[in-house]
């Protein structure tokens, strides 16, 4: 089984790999479209030279290696994906080929921490766009996905994860709610640049309510756009 988990920036990406790297069973891909993105865009994010001539940034050569066995004899392969990675979304029917899950968090929760570490130029940046395209796409050909709203996670997850793993027709894993404070291997490169505040947490934790929190006005027509695709989005979320 090969899970693709497509998240926005900002969002419980990294807790919820390591909640699946607790599984025995399992294999971990870290952001694999990440030096593919980097080349592409010519963004000069932290470490953009290393990353990209470490790791594969050719988008089909990315493809076929994300598509073949599943590496260390694992029964699963949980691959962590940013949806804004995927540049070309013309030529995403590969990704039929996966179980896929979607990670959405509330606009406000997002824009607040990104801003804080990036510049926001435009929807794109933030995933939300990407992963309803890719909804869509499934919807389309009648494939089934996961939507996971990261609040709903956070409150409960083991309920949340529970359903999940119930969906994916696989056992639930109680090690999935409890992980080691550490770097791990299967981490990017990028680990000590983003990383930083999960290497802090061992399991998940509710964040701080984000309803008082204030868009700039910088931000509020992106704010705005992102709201209506989270919402569309959260309409399939498992609760």
């Amino acid at each position: 089984m090969k899970i693709a988990c497509w998240s926005g920036p900002r969002n419980i990406s990294t807790a919820l790999m390591r909640s699946w790297s607790s599984r025995n069973d399992t294999f971990i891909s870290d952001e694999p479209f990440y030096a593919y993105y980097l080349k592409k865009t010519g963004l000069k994010h932290p470490m953009y030279n290393e990353i990209i001539n470490y790791y594969p940034n050719d988008y089909e050569i990315v493809i076929n290696s994300i598509n073949k066995s599943i590496p260390k004899s694992k029964k699963i392969w949980y691959q962590k994906h940013m949806a804004h990675h995927l540049i070309d979304l013309e030529n995403i029917d590969w990704i039929k080929n996966f179980d896929n899950c979607f990670l959405i968090r509330h606009p406000k929760g997002v824009i607040s921490s990104y801003i804080k570490k990036n510049k926001l130029s435009h929807l794109s940046e933030l995933g939300y766009t990407q992963q309803y395209k890719m909804i869509n796409y499934l919807k389309k050909i009648n494939k089934n996905f996961v939507v996971i709203d990261a609040n709903m996670l956070l409150k409960n997850p083991n309920i949340i994860l529970n359903k999940w793993c119930k969906k994916l027709r696989i056992n639930f894993d109680k090690n999935m709610l409890n992980w080691e404070k550490k770097y791990y291997s299967y981490d990017g490169i990028w680990a000590k640049h983003w990383y930083d505040s999960v290497i802090e947490t061992n399991t998940f934790s509710i964040n701080k309510s984000i309803s008082d929190r204030i868009i700039d006005k910088e931000y509020l027509s992106i704010y705005k756009e992102s709201l209506e695709y989270y919402n569309e989005i959260l309409k399939d979320a498992i609760n």
